[in-house]
């Protein structure tokens, strides 16, 4: 059972660690870049409190600086489990992170894929949210109104 919902039955993954293939895309940006794929996958689990630029930006800071993003980003794991009852497997997240971060973000995105959301823009569309002050003359428009 899952401590943060009594009661609630533990659900599978969408995909498996090592289905990385099943969306080569993503695969090949988090090769890259799991910045980007961090970002986007924080950005819905935090549900837009913090931007996936800014998460991003905090992963890609811990990379750089320590080599241990995997402590931070292992954090998301958990929440996103316990968020959608999903079972935590043969390794705590912590481990699966430290081990296959690379896998484990592309499981976590592939995850909220299959759940519906669209990871390239977040919950929502942001440019339509977004209000401005007018005193931010230089800050593109979204081309409405």
């Amino acid at each position: 059972m899952n401590p943060s919902r009594p009661g609630a039955a533990l659900r599978t993954w969408s995909t498996g660690l090592f289905h990385c293939m099943d969306d080569p895309g993503n695969c090949l940006i988090t090769c890259l870049c799991p910045c980007i794929t961090f970002g986007q996958i924080a950005d819905i689990v935090d549900k837009g409190t913090c931007s996936c630029i800014a998460s991003g930006l905090i992963y890609g800071l811990i990379c750089a600086s320590t080599g241990m993003g995997c402590l931070y980003s292992c954090l998301y794991r958990s929440r996103l489990r316990a968020e959608y009852d999903l079972q935590e497997g043969e390794c705590p997240d912590f481990l699966v992170h430290c081990c296959c971060e690379h896998l484990a973000l592309c499981q976590e995105y592939r995850e909220l894929k299959n759940r519906g959301y669209d990871l390239g823009i977040g919950k929502r569309l942001l440019c339509f949210s977004l209000e401005l002050p007018q005193a931010v003359p230089w800050w593109p428009s979204c081309g409405v109104g």
